[in-house]
């Protein structure tokens, strides 16, 4: 009796510790990617610092949704850098619904051993972006490659990298959706008359 007690207690020990591995596995392997650029995942960084050299890596841009309705496109398909040399592209996206949407982005790097070298300062990934039906709206990224990526003798033959967006619906959004009544040029007429008033 006392041996079926205490396998039972194990395995509810083993089922709890496996239910928490589950809820911890995202973060943890969101930190993993992060820190390694496992899976084509980026870096950040608040700004610049670093020397320009001359070897150049041409970087396109791609974009995809996934069941949402918005048309969702690069302005610009590449752009050629120079390594330590910051790039801005901006992507357009634009709600072709009659009601207002929340979308977020995730985005990967390919080829995945250049993401660790791909480091964004400025991005609309992550954040939860409301479009209002109708309305279009430009959103910047702005990155550079790290020159360190010509240290390294593995990744020599780096010529072109692929940053990849792709938006999903946001089914529980943390800010508010409000519809507005507003289009977008009335919106930007209204703060044009607000900005010459002041």
């Amino acid at each position: 009796m006392a041996s079926n007690r205490k396998t039972l207690f194990t395995l509810i020990g083993i089922g709890l510790a496996m239910l928490a591995l589950g809820f911890a596995s995202k973060p943890l392997y969101d930190t993993f990617c992060k820190v390694t650029g496992y899976g084509g995942t980026t870096r950040t960084a608040d700004e610049n610092l670093s020397e320009i050299l001359d070897r150049k890596v041409t970087v396109s841009f791609d974009s995809n949704v996934k069941d949402l309705p918005w048309d969702f496109e690069p302005e610009q398909r590449k752009m050629t850098v120079q390594l330590g040399q910051s790039g801005l592209a901006y992507y357009k996206v634009k709600n072709r619904s009659n009601r207002p949407i929340v979308g977020t982005a995730t985005f990967n790097v390919t080829p995945i051993k250049a993401a660790p070298y791909f480091i964004k300062t400025e991005c609309f990934c992550f954040t939860e972006q409301l479009i209002q039906p109708g309305e279009e709206m430009s959103m910047p990224v702005l990155f550079f490659v790290d020159p360190q990526l010509d240290d390294e003798k593995r990744l020599a033959d780096v010529k072109d990298i692929t940053l990849s967006y792709t938006f999903f619906e946001v089914e529980n959004p943390t800010i508010e959706v409000t519809h507005s009544t507003s289009t977008p040029q009335e919106k930007a007429d209204a703060t044009l008359r607000r900005d010459a008033v002041n």
